[in-house]
């Protein structure tokens, strides 16, 4: 896919909150929060997507996240919070962004960043730190975890003040602790934390992002929404031609179980003989024989089969009609953690099934 600079609209937003959602694999946020983010933006200036290879090498980037729980009843973050994030960050490090990318795709992640890039003028780059969602900050980490003298700084706010949640962090050190640190911080504030955190060069960008993985998810949400003026079958068919994946299975959601642990969501859901595990994200699929059919990376995603609607892990019910579909990390665009085999055996302790020895890289 060619690399333009993209003037975005609201047309994109839609698109974006779509692909977006489909990225996130499960997880990623709240497509109709973030498309109200996304509408805020590119209604307050004229906002662009621009490639990374248009960007001065030295131009200090920062990433733009949402950090919680996404079934969390009380979560609340405004766009005051995230633009309080940005001015707790310069406070505290000196450091004015030349540019922000998002941590991750999904209905809600693809849009971070957008709403600071808009108001601050500085570009929304099209270099997310992975091209689908991830449950933990260190995933998003542009393999920064692996540099012993990395030091990062992230600032977090989050939480209604009415509540006496609301929230303020800026912390300091190692990329695991801080993430450890922002993860706490969004439990207490109810759910949900905006995070601005682990500056870097432009240049450092080019190995360790997902390079095009915003507009990847804009072109996935126009090819599904283009499918889905036929049918919602046809949209899935859409996206899967498109994607390089496959549809497993079609019918409804047999059970489903989920609770809320450390600021994640965790459980099953079996849909037409599959099982899934999910860690915010569907982390593995097994077929009816029992035989693993998808593991992360890789992308497994469940669509509602009467509105169409990408239906996140959070979102499911009990005898919902959903389409589930799976495609293979190969087809996407990741960045480098997700290649780390040390944080994927990380997952296999919270779902209690295997990941390294199901994935073939």
């Amino acid at each position: 896919m060619e690399h333009i600079r993209m003037k975005l609209t609201e047309e994109h937003v839609r698109w974006a909150a779509l692909g977006g959602s489909i990225l996130g694999g499960g997880g990623g946020g709240s497509a109709k929060t973030g498309a109200e983010f996304g509408d805020l933006a590119v209604r307050f200036s004229q906002l662009e997507l621009t490639p990374l290879d248009q960007i001065d090498p030295e131009t200090v980037v920062v990433t733009a996240s949402m950090v919680g729980a996404p079934a969390a009843q009380e979560k609340f973050v405004s766009p005051a919070d995230m633009m309080r994030c940005v001015e707790l960050f310069t406070q505290s490090t000196g450091i004015r962004p030349g540019g922000i990318v998002t941590n991750e795709n999904g209905g809600g992640s693809t849009f971070n960043g957008w709403l600071e890039a808009s108001m601050l003028g500085i570009p929304l780059i099209d270099a997310p730190c992975n091209g689908r969602a991830h449950p933990t900050g260190v995933m998003g980490s542009l393999n920064l975890h692996r540099d012993p003298n990395y030091i990062t700084t992230m600032t977090c706010v989050g939480g209604r003040k009415e509540l006496g949640r609301h929230v303020e962090c800026t912390v300091t050190g190692s990329i695991d602790h801080c993430s450890k640190l922002v993860r706490a911080a969004a439990v207490e504030a109810g759910g949900l934390v905006a995070v601005i955190r682990n500056p870097v060069k432009a240049s450092f960008l080019q190995k360790n992002s997902a390079v095009g993985g915003l507009s990847l998810a804009i072109e996935t949400g126009r090819r599904y929404s283009q499918g889905l003026e036929k049918s919602v079958e046809n949209g899935v068919q859409e996206v899967c031609e498109f994607l390089g994946g496959e549809i497993l299975a079609h019918g409804p959601v047999e059970e489903y179980q989920l609770r809320s642990e450390g600021g994640f969501d965790v459980g099953i859901v079996k849909i037409g003989g599959y099982e899934m595990s999910f860690w915010n994200e569907y982390m593995t699929v097994d077929g009816p024989d029992g035989q693993r059919k998808g593991t992360f990376p890789d992308l497994i995603m469940t669509f509602d089969s009467q509105t169409g609607r990408p239906t996140p892990t959070s979102d499911l019910k009990q005898g919902q009609e959903v389409y589930l579909i799976h495609v293979g990390y190969q087809h996407l665009k990741l960045a480098a953690p997700m290649f780390d085999k040390d944080l994927l055996a990380g997952v296999e302790k919270i779902i209690n099934r295997p990941i390294v020895d199901c994935v073939s890289f």
